[in-house]
């Protein structure tokens, strides 16, 4: 082992002699550091240092690399290392030690501080992330060697989540690629053998046919006089499984398994080879990609193009010139070759503008699980890349909205946003964002947020720093106003549910922080919690009342039956017949028994989640009833009521009845239809009640919906129709 190390120094040192006069001194300085307190760390950072080398990293950054483990598990102080290697690898330690020992799955309450000083290290220099990352890329390709399967678990899910998204954020795909893969070797090892074996099964094939595209294409850019160079690309294995999952589409469907890419000097000379290739072989419609005239978020640029090639299979083909590659498999990490250019300055400046924001915005935040959140969220998912009137670009995670957008320009047009137009067109709070989209906010005259944008089940907001930035503003404001409010808000949603009489004291004890109504109603309008979230909570009580109430009359029911039995004849038991299951199955049970003929009351229409009734027809089997049915509460025929349980059928849908009402204008119907649309629910039939001396409308609808949860965001989606006063469910 020692003189494998020593092999592998020796080859370090050869690689930065090569770049830097100066720097085989200082990393030798540091390996002597490292090995002094710790040699197996010490041998770990010539490994991580090595791959530095290949980012084309300064020395200061390749000593830091040397005796980072070091330093982090205590064996060399960080003071040691600064009198040792300078103040400038000493700051580079300290960043990464910070990165390295965040347990991102669990914060504790005390590491706010330490998070805000670990982004002020990264913001002021961005060889601290790229440091972090090559060792998280070391420790995972030697996961395997733990022994615990749950630790490897946390490790991968946590570098799936934080270090690769970094790793995308600033470009440096080199290092962003391999850590996916080897993520989903360790979370999803069946799909990643799959793929892998799916890839290598016609790997001959493939590569045959990369050949002969590569040779024909070379032939045709030098006839048109374009210096170029072609290869064949890999693709990785994460991005495969994240484009069958996108596009819900099998292995054999996935257009750029092979590719190939074409460097050139030149734009022009880009664009020049798109037309070639384009002239050679036939386009896949709706595959191709200028990064160049819009690059991504990241920075990247590039043309993508799949067309069908040599064979009559898909390939696709990159083009792009030797600048754009190198930044696209290094990122910011290629300009450190070039530090004397100012334009790398800027562009790694440019980089970090997402990180500062989110600085600043960490001024106002004491939890630090707020702050993890909102990386997760707010940084690390897949970005929108969005313009405001004046032209300057706002990125957002993918799913955003106006609110959130609105939020991120100020915190003040946030609390002043009434409306918002997205290329010219008035849309909804609750529109989604896309690449490209030109977004304007129509603000009103005074700051007033709605707590409807803090529910996670109405889709306004999903940024962690907008959300919290709402709840700070309903904080401010006076207690007796929450208080007020946090009920009005309440009691609207209950009785959208159908709860009329809600009983406050005793749902209050369903939640353990809050003593009395009044305190629960002022943490809702506060913004603590959510008004969907409480009445969630409650409904699940009235359920769990109702059971009782049922199982109280079932039991007086039996005793009154074993009473009548001294008085009256038994009846001769009929013999049993084995249960049957027809194929018209319920989705219901009776005492156990699945598999039982039924079918949903009309007059109900009761759907999984309510407490429901059975009672047998003739020759329809059982008809599910909700227990407050009153039909069920006036049957002339109790003895043909029976008790029933939903079953474990989870895709039937059930019809259930709503009423809407509103002002009678054109075009509500189509508006209202639209949304059943838009949430996949079928309408099975519709009535429509006009009033035209009040200009009003009433419109009943019978609607095929799977759950509770999907009833209530289907009411909350219809109230926010323009025009729409009220929905809710029928009762009965």
């Amino acid at each position: 082992m020692v003189k494998a190390a020593e092999s592998n120094l020796d080859s370090l040192r050869e690689k930065i002699a090569g770049r830097y006069s100066d720097g085989v001194v200082l990393v030798g300085k540091a390996h002597a550091l490292a090995e002094a307190g710790d040699a197996a760390a010490a041998q770990r950072g010539v490994v991580a240092s090595d791959m530095l080398t290949e980012l084309r990293l300064d020395p200061p950054a390749l000593a830091a690399a040397m005796v980072a483990d070091a330093a982090i598990s205590g064996t060399i102080k960080l003071e040691a290392v600064g009198e040792a290697l300078g103040a400038d690898t000493q700051a580079i330690v300290d960043g990464v030690r910070r990165v390295a020992t965040m347990r991102w799955d669990r914060p504790a309450g005390d590491d706010g501080e330490s998070l805000r000083k670990m982004f002020m290290a990264i913001a002021a220099d961005v060889r601290v992330v790229i440091v972090a990352l090559a060792l998280r890329l070391r420790d995972m390709r030697a996961l395997r060697s733990l022994p615990d399967e749950a630790e490897r678990r946390r490790i991968a899910r946590e570098t799936l989540e934080i270090y690769a998204p970094l790793a995308n954020r600033l470009g440096i795909f080199h290092l962003k690629w391999e850590l996916e893969d080897l993520c989903l070797r360790e979370l999803e090892p069946d799909i990643y053998r799959q793929i892998g074996a799916a890839l290598a099964a016609k790997r001959d094939e493939r590569d045959g046919m990369i050949r002969d595209a590569i040779l024909t294409l070379q032939a045709r850019i030098e006839e048109a006089g374009i210096h170029g160079k072609i290869s064949g690309r890999p693709k990785h294995i994460y991005s495969i499984y994240k484009k069958m999952q996108r596009k819900r589409v099998s292995f054999a469907e996935i257009y750029d398994v092979s590719a190939v890419r074409v460097l050139v000097d030149s734009v022009p000379d880009c664009y020049a080879v798109l037309g070639i290739v384009h002239g050679l072989w036939t386009p896949i419609a709706g595959e191709f990609d200028d990064y160049i005239a819009r690059p991504k978020p990241n920075g990247y640029q590039s043309l993508h193009t799949a067309i069908v090639g040599p064979g009559g299979r898909s390939l696709e083909v990159q083009i792009r010139t030797t600048e754009m590659h190198q930044f696209g498999e290094y990122g910011v990490a290629a300009h450190w070759a070039y530090k004397e250019s100012r334009k790398a300055g800027r562009l790694a400046d440019a980089k970090f503008n997402w990180l500062r924001q989110l600085i600043d915005w960490q001024k106002e935040v004491t939890d630090p699980h707020d702050v993890v959140e909102s990386l997760k969220t707010d940084i690390f998912q897949d970005q929108v890349y969005v313009f405001t009137p004046g032209g300057d670009v706002i990125d957002l995670p993918v799913g955003a909205t106006p609110v959130d957008f609105a939020y991120r320009v100020h915190t003040d047009v946030g609390h002043r946003c009434r409306g918002a137009l997205v290329n010219g067109q008035i849309v909804p709070l609750d529109h989604k964002l896309q690449t490209g989209d030109r977004v304007e906010i129509l603000t009103q005259k005074t700051p007033q947020p709605s707590r409807d944008w803090l529910s996670p089940q109405l889709g306004y907001v999903i940024t962690s720093s907008a959300r919290h930035k709402i709840r700070q503003w309903f904080r401010q404001q006076g207690r007796e106003a929450a208080t007020v409010q946090g009920r009005e808000s309440l009691e609207r949603e209950l009785k959208r549910l159908g709860i009329e009489r809600p009983r406050y004291d005793e749902y209050v004890k369903l939640f353990a922080n809050h003593n009395t109504p009044e305190e629960l109603f002022s943490a809702i309008g506060f913004g603590d919690i959510a008004t969907q979230a409480v009445a969630a909570k409650i409904l699940d009580a009235e359920r769990a009342q109702q059971e009782a109430v049922k199982l109280a009359a079932e039991a007086a029911r039996l005793a009154a039956a074993a009473t009548s039995t001294h008085s009256s004849p038994v009846p001769e038991a009929s013999p049993k017949r084995p249960p049957s299951k027809p194929a018209a199955a319920g989705g219901v049970s009776v005492e156990g028994q699945a598999g039982v003929l039924s079918h949903p009351a009309r007059c109900c229409t009761p759907v999984p989640g309510d407490a429901v009734i059975g009672y047998i027809t003739r020759g329809r089997g059982i008809a599910i009833h909700r227990r407050d049915c009153p039909n069920i509460l006036s049957s002339p025929e109790p003895e043909r009521l029976i008790e029933i349980a939903w079953g474990n059928e989870n895709r039937r849908r059930y019809p259930v009845t709503i009423l809407i009402q509103g002002s009678d204008r054109i075009g509500l119907l189509r508006d209202i239809v639209e949304v059943f649309a838009d949430l996949g629910i079928n309408v099975s039939g519709t009535t429509v009640t006009t009033n035209k001396k009040e200009q009003s409308a009433s419109i009943s609808a019978t609607l095929e919906v799977s759950s509770n949860e999907q009833l209530v965001r289907v009411l909350a989606k219809i109230e926010r129709v323009p025009g729409v006063e009220r929905a809710r469910r029928q009762a009965g």
